[in-house]
């Protein structure tokens, strides 16, 4: 049988009298893959990994990690673990090697081990010629790569990556991505990443799950779940806003097209063949005097899965968060 890394039942997580930040999530990770946790800002991700990295309590449900639980054995859970959080952790006036050197102190290594591995994961990550600068100098790119030698240096079984490439130019996400499909590959470690790229989590995850408002709303493998989404995506924007009844009516007649869903002023559906049906639509559309700005056809990606289960865009989803923090 698989082992199981890291086991999530029922957990939920309520801030205060309003703000359910989980409500009852539940999964499993095998060793040694990466698993995504997909959703925007706000959707309950961080205050998952708070969780089963020990920082944060549950106000109900269970986790473990390797057979520890978060709660009842969190020293060994700690030990067992590492963690690269939004934000970078290194010390910025030292250099890579002093960090690294910190971190690897912390774990009580010490001496020809302990220098062995920063040597190590200096050439892994593409620091060797870096080792003695002072990180204040570091690129941003260069300074992720050290957060997350540094939070490897121990030899952790499991690795929480929360946001690893946020803010990160393309080029540097691609490479930082090529790091994180090595490490599970080459050296079994386990990994949790939870992403808002959608790219990210369809390029790196063998499994993941989608969380939005705290509840996982679909779970399996990218490609699984791009695939229950049967045909092409469709979508139209539209020249004004318009209510759902109206679209779903101008288009109840047009064959072989469904999951009609109107965000704003871009109406998304599906059809078996998106680019023969899009005549008929753009025509039953103007026939109920609903005018069409532009359309696209595409095979499905898993902003589809994502609007089909949470019933918006991720897009969407971010732009709604955004706005309630600024109120």
């Amino acid at each position: 049988m698989t082992e199981v890394a890291i086991e999530v039942k029922d957990l939920s997580k309520k801030y205060g009298e309003g703000v359910q930040a989980l409500d009852g999530i539940s999964f499993e990770v095998e060793t040694g893959t990466v698993f995504g946790l997909l959703g925007p800002n706000g959707a309950g991700k961080s205050t998952t990994v708070k969780i089963l990295t020990t920082l944060s309590h549950p106000t109900s449900g269970t986790a473990s990690i390797m057979g520890y639980d978060v709660l009842e054995h969190a020293a060994e859970v700690r030990r067992t673990i590492g963690v690269v959080a939004q934000s970078s952790t290194a010390d910025r006036e030292a250099t890579a090697r002093e960090n690294l050197r910190l971190q690897g102190q912390l774990y009580r290594m010490k001496g020809r081990e302990l220098e062995k591995r920063i040597d190590s994961l200096l050439d892994s990550f593409k620091l060797s010629g870096d080792g003695d600068r002072i990180v204040r100098g570091f690129s941003g790119g260069m300074e992720r790569r050290l957060t997350v030698a540094m939070a490897l240096v121990h030899n952790p079984r499991v690795l929480f990556l929360d946001e690893p490439t946020t803010g990160l130019d393309p080029e540097v996400r691609s490479e930082m991505w090529e790091e994180i499909s090595a490490l599970a590959a080459d050296e079994g470690t386990t990994i949790l990443l939870t992403t808002h790229y959608l790219e990210e989590a369809d390029m790196l995850a063998r499994n993941l799950a989608i969380v939005d408002q705290g509840r996982i709303v679909a779970e399996g493998t990218p490609d699984g779940l791009k695939k229950e989404l049967k045909g092409d995506a469709i979508q139209v924007g539209l020249g004004e806003t318009r209510e759902q009844t109206e679209i779903e009516t101008a288009l109840r007649e047009v064959n072989g097209v469904s999951e009609v869903i109107l965000n704003e002023r871009t109406l998304h559906a599906r059809a078996e063949d998106g680019a023969r049906s899009v005549p008929s639509i753009l025509a039953a559309l103007d026939s109920a005097g609903i005018t069409a700005d532009t359309v696209t056809v595409a095979r499905p990606s898993l902003d589809d899965v994502y609007l089909k289960y949470a019933g918006r865009t991720m897009e969407q989803a971010e732009k709604k968060q955004t706005e309630e923090v600024a109120a």
